[in-house]
């Protein structure tokens, strides 16, 4: 049994390097032959980039290969509230004990040499990975693609790309088509490549970059399409149109997410998934923190029943555009004041955030994010949200804001959302149990 937490590991192995993130793949590589290559004893992977939907895609693909009687290992980052989420093995998350063991294995073997908290994490999930027999890995970038410390699958079964625009400015900048390229960075000579719908400059990069590394492009809007209807949506291909139930996530967004899932089962080669059994995982599919609707817990105790309350942590202005997207649409039949409480990190575009949710929100308060250094102060980002046309006043707390929109809150039905940073979910998650 292991002698420490994972918790005093992780923070021990934050301390190897100075940068939370720099990005390269030279310690990468270094680390993983001192593991005796793992990255060569996977399952096939499905590699996937992107900026917004990506760890919904995997959530969609993980529920669908399942419901086929697939054994499924799932990557991502970061986690909402346990670090253990990030690797999930044959269907379950690792638990604490292998966890901490497989943890202190990389860091006796990387020694001293500087390595940062991702790649080292990363190894030893790849690790874990090749050590638990499964029948495929899905396999999520942790920022741009190309030296992503995930990239080193020579040759993944498959690869895919969501929908792409600005974030992580400091790492990858602010020209669009240069992040889209860094994201192309993950396709291979051979493998199929998956785009989901993408503005047309950042479609024209990709195309590019696939056939200049021979990836076989699969392309939303020329090979696969999909479209909502009342009562599903649609997937259609040269293989004709099915239809399809509505999946149990919310936001239209979310039949994109579907969708693109759908594809990349279409191109995957080796694997048989059914429409019954497709339709059994949009029916399953879970992924907390993506416009979840609270329905229990402390907070919705403490609130009248007429509240609802949603929980996002999409933190780019795309993923609030889709937000607000979604509540306009349910506002075209229910129509609902929206209240806002937002946390953000400084590394945020926070202006253009607000700016796409100001028609949604009628007013609302900002906070900062307890133990997270980089977050903005509640006083700096309600003026940056009032800059972007959004109401909103500063409070110490959750707690002081539900108090101040004690008023509001209890006038009537309504919609609360809290929002601007999977950061804040997770300890929203954490604090209503």
């Amino acid at each position: 049994m292991a002698l420490e937490t994972t918790d005093h590991i992780l923070t021990r192995l934050m301390a190897l390097h100075p940068k939370i993130i720099d990005l390269s793949l030279d310690r990468m590589w270094q680390i993983l032959e001192k593991i005796d290559h793992p990255e060569l004893r996977l399952p096939p992977v499905i590699h996937v980039a992107g900026t917004n939907g990506k760890g919904s895609l995997l959530a969609y693909l993980r529920a669908m290969l399942e419901a086929a009687g697939y054994r499924v290992h799932v990557y991502i980052s970061p986690h909402l509230i346990r670090f253990n989420e990030r690797i999930r093995l044959a269907g379950s998350v690792i638990d604490e004990a292998a966890l901490a063991d497989l943890l202190s294995y990389c860091e006796r073997a990387n020694g001293s040499a500087p390595i940062t908290y991702f790649e080292v994490t990363t190894a030893a999930a790849f690790k874990a990975f090749a050590d638990t027999p499964a029948d495929i890995l899905l396999l999520e970038t942790g920022l741009g693609g190309r030296l992503d410390a995930t990239n080193v699958i020579e040759k993944p079964a498959l690869t895919a790309i969501t929908p792409i625009s600005q974030d992580h400015a400091q790492y990858l900048g602010t020209d669009i088509a240069g992040i889209a390229g860094e994201k192309a960075g993950i396709l291979k000579s051979g493998v199929p490549a998956i785009f989901g719908p993408q503005e047309n400059l950042v479609s024209n990069v990709l195309i590019s970059r696939a056939a200049a590394v021979g990836a076989t492009p699969y392309i939303y809007g020329s090979d696969w399409t999909f479209s909502e209807h009342d009562n599903g949506w649609s997937f259609s291909s040269k293989k004709g149109r099915r239809n399809f139930s509505l999946p149990s996530l919310h936001g239209s967004h979310q039949i994109a997410n579907a969708a693109t899932a759908v594809a990349c089962l279409d191109q995957l080669s080796g694997f048989d998934v059914t429409e019954a059994e497709i339709e059994k995982g949009l029916a399953s599919v879970y992924w907390p923190g993506r416009l979840q609707r609270l329905s229990k817990g402390p907070l919705v105790d403490e609130l009248p029943s007429h509240v609802e309350i949603w929980l996002d942590g999409g933190h780019n202005p795309a993923a609030a555009e889709q937000v607000a997207n979604t509540f306009a649409k349910w506002n075209a039949t229910d129509p609902k004041p929206a209240y806002l409480v937002a946390g953000m990190l400084n590394t945020k575009d926070q202006t253009a955030f607000f700016a796409q949710l100001c028609s949604t929100i009628s007013k609302g308060c900002c906070i900062s994010i307890d133990g997270e250094a980089a977050t903005t102060s509640s006083t700096e980002l309600a003026a940056l949200a009032r800059s972007g046309g959004v109401s909103m006043t500063a409070k110490d707390s959750l707690e002081a804001s539900l108090l101040s929109l004690q008023v509001e809150l209890n006038a009537g039905p309504c919609r609360l959302l809290i929002a601007g940073s999977l950061y804040l979910a997770g300890r929203i998650l954490r604090e209503n149990g």
